[in-house]
């Protein structure tokens, strides 16, 4: 398909349709940034406990992933453009009701639900609006542009929400969130449709198949931390004897295998797929895919990761930590817009693994910097590369998996490749938080263990207690607890120098494990192609 007039080359309606779809990709990352610095103050407000502000979050990642497959269909049933803007009216008002949430229940309504939903019609449509807004030779850049915007959301959401929160209220985010929504529908317009061909259906088996799939292989995944990977935690669920967690990730797998299976005989049967399992065969989309997977995999794993070391850790602010992570972005921006522009002609293949291994040095380096005595300071090169590598996968890695299929299949693949992508950014979180928890409480018992000036009776029950994990505080937190319990001031000392050395091991072995992902993503750019797209129909 041939992109719409006058946005092949540069232009104020290419600029307006950029910002108009950027700004889509920029909301829908926003929200998660800023709830996960303002859990405690939110839970206060409507009435709740953290746990149920992370219930929250859990859902909000379930409604998604279970629906971007379908989402990414309806915009072949009902127009592209008008999937776009019928999920950014759903997610205003899901903004809007989470900005008036009284209780818990509205909450869930407004953000978990309605802008889940919303988000599941929106990503999806941007992957095919960019397809029929800009020629393939612009496509690196656009992609580029939308993917750096969530990025950089990502990391400039702690400081609008440190701000919302220490200034005014959490409430003022989401109801900004509206007044963005009305500024999209109002720029939505200059934005060309995306065609379709024929009449699509949804397939409504498929649909339950993928939703029912991708929803318990990832509340599996984001049920690890508190129930075990595999041996579980006291008090948590199982079935014999292995954690439940692996239960739901294997019926989930399961459930995703039967739909493949059954997307393949609807279309033995001529019938319309949810998604063509031909896809899956695809060299270049596969390439893709796992590029992508494996980006928010080790993403949000450092996202996850720097923050606590620097508030818990180091003891910022929430406005101190927002700011040290800025850097990020800068790399990120610079490379994820200047790579296509002066270098529109560059191998995929080399920039995607040039990113990646900024990606692995700057995991490396983040690890090498971790130490007892290190400041604030010390991620800051660190998160260059990183930004770095983000900005240059984001510069290619859209165009690679939208080229690599006629442009009416663009949603389709939007669709599939949002899911991929939220299913590395949940492993990627859980996998660094448990890793995480689970190394910083053998640390800790190990450095209580060798004390010598710690009684055995102490020891014993320290074991006990501790044997579920021993949780993420800063030494300001742990010494509070110690003062209330009433520990002589050698234990304290002693619990605080474990404690120390316990964090820092913890954080270390996670980064290691990012890095080791970062590792391994490079044996796949193989399958990134070596020339530049050009257009498909």
């Amino acid at each position: 398909m041939a992109p719409a007039a006058g946005t092949s080359g540069p232009s104020a309606r290419a600029g307006l349709v950029l910002l108009t779809l950027a700004s889509g990709q920029f909301l829908m990352a926003l929200d998660s940034s800023v709830m996960n610095v303002s859990i405690a103050t939110v839970a206060d407000d409507v009435g709740t406990t953290v746990t149920g502000i992370q219930g929250a979050i859990t859902a909000y990642t379930l409604v998604m992933a279970m629906f971007m497959i379908p989402g990414g269909k309806v915009g072949a049933l009902i127009g592209h453009k008008r999937a776009f803007l019928i999920g950014c009216v759903i997610y205003g008002c899901g903004s809007l009701t989470t900005s008036l949430a009284p209780n818990l229940p509205v909450l869930l309504l407004g953000w978990s639900f309605l802008e889940g939903i919303g988000a599941a019609l929106i990503l999806p449509a941007i992957v095919a609006l960019v397809a029929a807004n800009f020629a393939a030779e612009r496509r690196p850049a656009a992609y580029g542009m939308v993917a750096a915007a969530g990025a950089v959301a990502i990391a400039v959401g702690p400081i609008i929400g440190g701000v919302a929160t220490t200034y005014f209220s959490w409430r003022w985010v989401f109801a900004g969130e509206v007044v963005i929504v009305l500024g999209i529908l109002v720029l939505a317009r200059r934005t060309a449709d995306a065609q379709t061909e024929g009449s699509p259906r949804l397939d409504l088996v498929g649909t339950a198949l993928s939703a029912l799939g991708l929803g318990a292989f990832v509340y599996g995944v984001l049920r690890s931390g508190a129930w075990g990977w595999f041996q579980p935690k006291p008090d948590a669920p199982a079935w014999l004897g292995i954690s439940l967690v692996v239960w739901l990730m294997l019926a989930g797998l399961l459930l995703i295998w039967l739909f493949l299976r059954w997307e393949a005989l609807v279309v033995e049967r001529n019938r319309e797929p949810l998604v063509d399992p031909a896809l899956l065969r695809n060299r270049q989309l596969t390439g893709g895919l796992t590029m992508f997977f494996f980006q928010y995999l080790v993403q949000m794993g450092v996202f996850f990761l720097v923050p606590l070391y620097l508030s818990v850790a180091l003891g910022l602010s929430t406005l101190q930590t927002g700011a040290r992570i800025l850097p990020l972005s800068l790399t990120l921006l610079a490379a994820a817009i200047l790579i296509p522009r002066l270098l529109p002609d560059v191998s995929p293949r080399r920039v995607v693994r040039l990113g990646v291994l900024a990606l692995l040095v700057g995991a490396l380096a983040l690890l090498a910097a971790l130490d007892a005595d290190a400041g604030p300071e010390a991620v800051t090169v660190p998160l260059l590369l990183i930004g770095l590598g983000m900005g240059a996968l984001a510069s290619q890695l859209g165009a690679v998996t939208v080229s690599a299929v006629p442009d009416r299949q663009s949603a389709e693949v939007g669709g599939v490749q949002n899911a991929v992508t939220n299913l590395g950014a949940s492993i990627g979180t859980a996998l660094a938080g448990s890793i995480m928890i689970a190394v910083l409480g053998a640390s800790f018992l190990t450095s209580v263990e060798q004390n010598q000036a710690i009684p055995a009776e102490v020891k014993s029950q320290a074991t006990v207690r501790l044997e579920s994990g021993v949780p993420f505080m800063s030494d300001a937190q742990l010494k509070a607890a110690l003062d209330e319990a009433g520990t002589s001031p050698e234990l304290s000392s002693a619990a605080l120098d474990a404690n120390a050395a316990a964090r820092l091991a913890g954080l270390r072995a996670a980064l290691a494990v990012l890095a080791l992902a970062a590792l391994v993503a490079l044996f796949f750019t193989q399958r990134i192609p070596n020339t530049q797209a050009r257009s498909k129909t």
